[in-house]
């Protein structure tokens, strides 16, 4: 057996504080969607008035699934198929299904990235033209007109794609702290100064008081529309990366002693103030483009793609110092896509370093190669457009969606989790809390979830998406968010790597229900996979538990009373009463 000791857990690295953690998660909250959708979706959903059910969303889903996330991390120290499966063996496939959501994002994301990295440099001589839609859909993309697979590659997306690819590679070589870390603490201060000199530069231009009306300007009825209420609950569901392993990925690189609760907060709260620093940034400036073309502001606002590559050209080639704010804008956009990046694929490489007993070299190159290759070879293509349509759309709004209501509703209802994993956040964070965040996570969120999934599965079911053949949105739409469950199950069935299981023990015990593991409990069974698991917490730095003892699943010679003698042990037993009368509660 190699003598090296592979992760097998998060515990081998880690951030080195609190603070290096908030930048990470930031840089995974604020993305491509906090620039190019938020400010779209605000101001189709009241303008001004959106930021109430906004805030509300945020304070009633967004934090209390940020916290959720963050406490099966850094409670079970594992990726996602790791710390759910030390949770309760039952749910490791939710682990495995949050994972390969990862694999299919980020597949397609670093092909925007590589966009924004060229635009970029197109910013310098408005490569782009007087008709930035033409350049964008023809002499760039050269989108085909047949919606099919394709592998008509286009030189310089491909090359930009490729070079996306080799950043993420050497960045997540470099590990936890020196990778991931240290670039999130440089790039997200970097990414904040360079929009807001972007918005101030956008706020001084003709027209600007015009978008800045048209976002901010408070449609008071749209208060009484459920829709409304529904795009803002779904916009913080998006933009804080919850519910697809990322948080439980960082978190779980969080030293023992850490702040849960106030982290939440404050990465909560930064990822809504830069989603509207983005919103008065993007509406400045459409509402320069609307003044210099003698249209309104309704006629130029768009989101996505559009928004990024054919609206904002075109305001960067009639705007003062244009060339500057294009750099700035599209250097944000790949600042922010690529720590997105950075975060989704971390999520990838910790689950196969946890299954396979992989060291982080072998692990990064094991996922980053295969992912590299599969992006490379179906999207720098001239049919890669409508596949990134299709799939984006479906991952989204299927993949995310289905799998965070099932772990939602799962550790709610299905295994009572809640009460261990908020005692586990009161236990290490400064902000306590209490049945107010367990109604909100297990009873508004799963509410809220259910209602998007079922309203975008009949309007997608009756009309269809985007015009597109069905056997494309089929294959590549319903088919791809129906095979990622029956391959998350199928990798929960395979054997966890026996380096893995004999170099690590989970740091705290599963949750385990009086009734529904009834015979586990009476057998004096382990529900953890690993026979050397220890029966502890560490954060709260408890002593291993007698259940464990009484099991034979501790690790004897960390016990304190690994060299006492058996008649201390038995009265030590005896005094704490029957392992199986202690709750979980108790033991952790």
């Amino acid at each position: 057996m190699s003598t090296e000791k592979p992760r097998g857990a998060a515990a081998k690295e880690a951030f080195s504080g609190r603070t290096m953690f908030i930048f990470a998660a930031i840089g995974s909250a604020v993305g491509l969607g906090n620039i190019w959708r938020f400010p779209y979706v605000a101001y189709e959903n009241g303008g001004g008035a959106f930021i109430i059910p906004y805030l509300v969303a945020l304070l009633t889903a967004g934090i209390p699934l940020l916290m959720l996330d963050y406490a099966i991390g850094h409670r079970y120290r594992g990726s996602a198929p790791l710390s759910f499966r030390r949770l309760h063996p039952k749910l490791e496939t939710i682990g495995w299904w949050q994972l390969l959501i990862c694999v299919v994002i980020a597949i397609y994301y670093a092909l925007i990235i590589g966009w924004a990295m060229q635009y970029t440099v197109f910013s310098f001589s408005k490569a782009w033209g007087d008709d930035p839609a033409s350049f964008f859909m023809k002499d760039y993309m050269k989108v085909s007109d047949q919606v099919t697979i394709g592998f008509d590659f286009i030189g310089p997306v491909l090359i930009a794609t490729a070079i996306a690819w080799l950043v993420l590679l050497v960045v997540l070589m470099l590990g936890v702290q020196n990778g991931i870390g240290k670039l999130n603490v440089v790039l997200i201060p970097l990414l904040v100064v360079m929009f807001l000199i972007m918005v101030g530069m956008a706020l001084t231009l003709p027209g600007a008081g015009a978008g800045l009306d048209a976002l901010f300007t408070p449609s008071w009825s749209a208060l009484a529309d459920s829709s409304v209420w529904v795009a803002a609950y779904g916009q913080i569901f998006f933009s804080l990366s919850v519910g697809f392993g990322i948080m439980v990925t960082y978190a779980s690189y969080l030293k023992p002693r850490s702040d849960l609760s106030g982290s939440a907060l404050v990465v909560g709260f930064a990822n809504s103030s830069f989603e509207i620093l983005a919103g008065i940034g993007v509406f400045a400036a459409l509402g320069f483009m609307a003044t210099a073309s003698g249209t309104e502001v309704s006629e130029v606002a768009t989101s996505g793609i559009g928004l990024a590559f054919i609206a904002f050209p075109a305001i960067i080639s009639q705007a003062p110092f244009g060339t500057l704010i294009g750099v700035l804008f599209f250097g944000a956009l790949a600042f922010a896509g690529f720590t997105s990046l950075i975060s989704i694929v971390e999520v990838i490489v910790a689950g196969v370093r946890d299954k396979l007993g992989l060291s982080r070299p072998a692990a990064v190159a094991l996922v980053v190669l295969p992912l590299a290759a599969v992006s490379l070879l179906f999207f720098p293509t001239t049919t890669g457009l409508n596949l990134l349509d299709v799939v984006d759309a479906f991952v989204n709004n299927f993949g995310i969606v289905t799998a965070a209501l099932m772990s939602v509703m799962l550790l709610t209802a299905g295994f009572s989790a809640l009460p261990t994993l908020r005692d586990h956040i009161n236990s290490v964070s400064s902000f306590k809390l209490g049945r107010t965040w367990m109604i909100m996570t297990g009873g508004i969120t799963p509410l809220i979830l259910g209602y998007i999934l079922i309203d975008q599965v009949t309007k997608t079911a009756s009309e269809g998406y985007n015009d597109m053949p069905q056997w494309f949105v089929n294959t590549f739409g319903w088919g791809m968010a129906a095979s990622l469950v029956v391959i998350a199950y199928l990798l929960s069935r395979m054997p966890w790597s026996r380096r893995t299981a004999e170099a690590f023990t989970s740091p705290a015990p599963p949750i385990e229900d009086a009734y529904l593991d009834r015979k586990a409990i009476a057998n004096k069974q382990s529900l953890t996979h690993y026979a050397g698991t220890a029966g502890r917490t560490a954060a709260l730095g408890q002593d291993f538990s007698l259940r464990a003892i009484d099991r034979g699943t501790v690790v004897q010679k960390d016990a304190p009373w690994a060299h006492a003698a058996p008649g201390e042990v038995a009265s030590r037993r005896s005094t704490a009463g029957s392992p199986v009368s202690h709750s979980e509660g108790e033991l952790s």
